[in-house]
This record gives structure tokens, sequence and C-alpha cells, in this order.
């Protein structure tokens, strides 16, 4: 059997009516394993969407010879059987859809009670995957077992955390036993323990027969990846065996300042009260039937303080953060001030909201894309999941100045779904920032952008920090991705606190 899996010759790629690729030379051998890195937007998911049949190709000569001889060996009197089945691609969204089939996930879904028992569990979603290779490597108890997802079996998917989640759609992939897989930053929402794992995976994967292909960043490429291919501005500049790699000087660039003026004009336009006690806990618990994920949380913040919010993935963070946010109907049967107000005196939600801004992996997630990049942002005024009124000349204008001010202007018009992740995530963090919240939640917000971005956005946020007295909470797994104005610690670990003091 041919051993050449895939070979693209000055193949040319259309994604949204956009040329993407143009001039793609590519080839993967069965045995190789491949990592792409680039820049934010230089094409790494249009390439692995194309790879999957999500992208077609606008000229140009695509060839899959080893696909093409196992369909003829394996399946040869099935004409619906094609290569695309034998291939699997975890993404950065996820397309669960309720039992009723009806519609997908929405946001607040995971809250109440009465929708999310319309999301199916863990067990049920994989046991319901068609399997190419019945009798391969990854069976049912030994992805389950290997994904750490064995305590997770009966927890509906709407309810998982962000690396619960990812670790579920790996295990998806794998499951089917696929000839070629194709993951999308993979790592991104995983904490540091499953990171390190992760490294023993990708080689466990590759021994049991399956081809790679990953988008990663260049400091995160796992010791089982053969080659690594450097995408810049639709094209594939560089291809090289992983140990004649070498990220120093990669992404050189200067990091733009910001423009302070402007910022301090913008964040001037909405004058808040101040307020004593931004979130006071007491005794705070969370249970979803017979799980307890808050335990006796006590905390307080004060205005202007700048917390550090670290678990690993399922200790309770999201949890926490939607009692603040106003998205956990819980809240009211427990102890939580927040703006000097203890909550259920009165206040309704949108009170709380218009005081918050807010970014999350689960917001983006069920974020709906009809909107342009624009409309995104403006939607930041009304905290509604997307804009459903005639847009406003004033709030349209402040808009555009956060776009300016984060450099995605350009994009303003171009509908959110047919932009690059990054810019889809820069939006977010615009819209959260558009009407100058009291207190600010970012929840791994540096998810998708690539080092020079990321850089740009912790010195936005020392900026507005050092300007305003603004209160913040970061969550994050990378260190580095701190900005320099956190000032206090807060370490959850299974549903209790383990740590809160100031940063010394």
């Amino acid at each position: 059997m041919n051993k050449l899996l895939i070979s693209f010759r000055n193949v040319s790629i259309r994604q949204y009516n956009s040329l993407v690729f143009e001039g793609l030379d590519f080839e993967l051998e069965k045995g190789q394993n491949w990592a792409l890195v680039g820049k934010s937007g230089s094409g790494k998911s249009t390439f692995l969407d194309f790879i999957m049949g999500k992208a077609s190709m606008a000229r140009g000569e695509a060839n899959y010879p080893y696909f093409d001889s196992y369909i003829a060996k394996y399946h040869p009197d099935d004409p619906f059987f094609n290569r695309y089945k034998l291939m699997a691609q975890v993404s950065a969204r996820h397309e669960f859809r309720n039992l009723s089939n009806t519609s997908d996930f929405y946001y607040q879904q995971r809250f109440n009670s009465c929708d999310s028992e319309d999301a199916d569990t863990v067990e049920n979603y994989l046991l319901a995957i068609k399997v190419v290779q019945p009798s391969g490597f990854w069976s049912f108890e030994r992805v389950t077992e290997r994904l750490n997802l064995l305590s997770l079996l009966d927890k509906q998917l709407i309810k998982l955390s962000n690396g619960e989640t990812k670790r579920l759609l790996i295990a998806s992939a794998l499951i089917r036993n696929p000839l070629l897989i194709l993951l999308d930053n993979p790592l991104n929402g995983l904490d540091v323990a499953a990171r390190q794992d992760f490294n023993k995976l990708i080689g466990e994967i590759s021994d049991s027969g399956i081809s790679i292909i990953m988008a990663t960043t260049p400091s995160e490429i796992p010791d089982a990846i053969s080659h690594v291919a450097v995408l810049d501005q639709g094209k594939i500049i560089s291809k090289v065996p992983s140990d004649q790699f070498n990220q120093e000087n990669l992404y050189l660039s200067t990091t733009d300042k910001i423009n302070r003026a402007e910022l301090k004009e913008l964040l001037s336009q909405t004058q808040w009260p101040l307020y004593q006690t931004i979130i006071g806990m007491e005794n705070v618990s969370i249970r979803y039937g017979d799980k307890l994920i808050l335990n006796k949380i006590n905390w307080q913040m004060k205005q202007g303080e700048r917390w550090m919010l670290i678990g690993h993935n399922g200790a309770g963070k999201s949890t926490l953060l939607s009692l603040i946010n106003g998205d956990n109907p819980q809240a009211f049967a427990n102890k939580i001030t927040l703006f000097d107000q203890l909550k259920g005196t009165g206040e309704s939600i949108w009170e709380i909201k218009k005081k918050i801004g807010y970014v999350s992996p689960e917001l983006f997630q069920y974020f709906p894309t009809g909107n342009t990049c624009l409309q995104v942002i403006e939607s930041g005024f009304d905290d509604t999941i997307g804009l459903f009124r005639v847009s406003s000349k004033p709030k349209a204008e402040t808009s555009i100045r956060w776009m300016k001010l984060l450099r995605i202007e350009e994009y303003a018009g171009r509908m959110f779904r047919n932009v690059p992740v990054s810019v889809q995530r820069i939006c977010m963090l615009a819209r959260a920032m558009v009407k100058n919240p009291v207190l600010l939640i970012l929840d791994e917000p540096c998810l998708g952008l690539d080092f020079a971005q990321q850089e740009q956005f912790k010195n936005l946020i020392d900026e507005i920090c050092s300007i305003s007295n603004l209160s913040l909470i970061y969550v994050s797994h990378y260190p580095q991705e701190m900005p320099e104005s956190i000032t206090h610690t807060l370490i959850l670990d299974q549903g209790r606190v383990i740590k809160a003091s100031e940063v010394q």
C-alpha cells in the first residue's frame, strides 16, 4: 500500500469566498507527524479544514494515495465510504447539540437545570460515535481511561469545563481509530498537568498507527512530532524535520505602544461610583445533583484589586465566575455581595452585568456568529449575546475606536464567523471593554492569540489598570500570560479555596 497519505501540488485554497492559500505544496507520509506553527491568522486552521474537506480547492492538484488504496482494499463495494471517514478533527469550537436535536447548546444552558437535562452525557456521546475500525487500538475503555474521563461519564456535556471538553473532543476523535487526526491547538484550555501528559499521549497516538497534523505554538511541539511547517500569510515558508526547527527569532516583532491618550479618553466616557466591596462570598456552596462543585467559599474583593484565579481543570473556576456574572441561578441561594449589594435584595441580573466586562472560553464557544465584528463589539453595551437592535451611531463609533486601539478595525464590516479565530477573540475582548466596566473578568483571554498579540494584550491590561480603578479577575493556565498589574492570588482545588492572599 502506498505510504503517501497526502500530496498537494500548487494548491490554492478558498474559504468564505476568500483565497487563503496560493501555490501550496505539501506531502504527508505514513509514520510522519507534522506541527503547523505561525502567527495568528496565518492559515493554520484553514489548512486543517481543507484537509478535512471543509474548505474548497480553487486550483492545483490534491491526491490521497494511501486513503484511496485503503478504501479499495477494505470498502470496495461502499460508494458512500470516502477518505473523510478515515480522518478525525478536533477544532477550536465543538458542535455539540441537544438530545432533542432541535438546537445547538446555548451559553446559559449549563446553569438552567431544566434545559441542561436536554444535554447528553459523556458516556452516551462517546458510545454514539461511528467507529471506522471497531477492532482498533482506541476502544471506549481505553480512551475513557487514558483521557481521564471515567469520573465524567455521567456528566452532561454542557456542564463540562473548557479543559474537560477538550479532553472529550480528543477522546471522540481517537475512538473512531482514524488513519489521520487533525488537531487545532489541542492544548488550549488544558492545565499544566494535562499539557505535560498530552506530550505522552501524542506519542501513544503515533505508536498506534495514526498520523498527526496539529496546529500549535512553537513552544509546545510534542516530542513525537517529526516535522514542522511554518505558515505565514497563506504560504508555507518553511518545512523542516522537528530536530532542525529553531523557534528563536520566529516571531520577532516589536510590541506597538498603546495609544495612552485615546485609552484615557475611552475610559472616561462612563463614570461609576466607588464601591467598598466588589465581591463578597460567605460560605458559598454549589451542588449539581450529588456533586459538590464549590465547597464553602469565603472570599472578599475590594475595588481596584486585581486577582489571579488559579486551579486545575474542573476545580470550580468557571462556576465561581458564573455566580459573579449573574449567569448561575444558584447564586440567589447563597450569601453573595456584589458591588455593595447583597444578591437577591432587589437588583436585576442586567444591573449586575452592566458593571461587568466578561470574556470566557464558554462565551466564545456559544457566541452566535451571524453578526459583523462591529456588531459583536457593540452588543457589549447591552450585555446581549449578539446585537438584537438597530445599531446606535454613538455606540458604534465607540466600538470602532476600540477596534482601532486593538488594531482590528479592518474587520469591522466582516462577518464574525469569517474572520480568523484570533480576531474573533480580540473582538470579544473589545466587547467586554466598550462600556468601561467596574469589574473585568478575563477567563483564559489569550487562547488563540500568538505571542505578539498576547504581549500586546498584557500591555493593554496593565495600561488600563495604571490609569483607572478597574477591578480585575484574570484566569490562565500560563503564568507568562499574567499581567504585571496582578495584586492578589486566589487558588481553587476541588471546589475549595486553598489560598487567597496578596502577591508577594
